[in-house]
């Protein structure tokens, strides 16, 4: 049988175990990282599988080695995608040798009505280095959602064929490792566009 100091002098010592193993799970929940770590890199850019404006299926790794400079819009579009298409053709312009490497995409979010055909012709309009991008409408979801872009049908009661395409206005520019460097507001003219690609290249 224990004697009363024995016990107590058991109880203590249980008492102390509970208390380190306490301490160590209390440290091991404080130096754990909570929820989602930062890597530092933008969520933006990802896989994807399109049809060029030749009909040529295309993904990103098509890209892999040059820098791209993306636009998602439509060619139904009557004022912002001509001029977005525009100011990035003048950037590139005024860029010269140092964007003769860079590949500037139209994205279309209305694969309904842009077929390769339709882009071919339109995007000829803005120079031979444009590629435009079509495919099903879940293709398109899939690289629109990968660079965090939106877009959404307006209806035209009055002639249904001839409706717009509410989506997000900004150019993106990705590394030769398809990599996110910099994003372009609407705002930004074709000096600032060619000025920031440079800075963001190294170039």
């Amino acid at each position: 049988m224990n004697s009363p100091h024995t016990l107590t002098r058991r109880i203590a010592v249980a008492a102390l175990i509970i208390l380190a193993a306490a301490a160590l799970g209390t440290y091991a929940l404080m130096s754990r990282p909570h929820g989602p770590v930062a890597t530092g890199e933008a969520l933006v850019g990802g896989p994807f599988t399109l049809v060029n404006q030749k009909g040529e299926t295309v993904t990103a790794q098509s890209f892999a080695g040059k820098p791209m400079l993306l636009f998602f819009g439509y060619t139904y579009c009557p004022d912002v995608c001509p001029t977005e298409l525009q100011v990035m053709a003048e950037a590139l312009k005024q860029l010269g040798d140092k964007g003769k490497d860079i590949q500037p995409i139209l994205v279309s979010i209305d694969p309904a009505r842009d077929t390769p055909e339709v882009l071919a012709s339109y995007v000829s309009n803005f120079g031979d280095q444009f590629v435009g991008l079509t495919g099903t409408p879940e293709q398109v979801k899939v690289i629109a959602d990968a660079y965090r872009v939106f877009y959404a049908k307006v209806e035209n009661k009055d002639d249904p064929a001839a409706y717009l395409m509410d989506h997000s206005s900004i150019i993106y520019l990705m590394g030769t490792d398809g990599k996110f460097l910099k994003h372009f507001t609407y705002s930004t003219d074709a000096k600032a566009l060619a000025d920031g690609i440079a800075a963001a290249l190294g170039r």
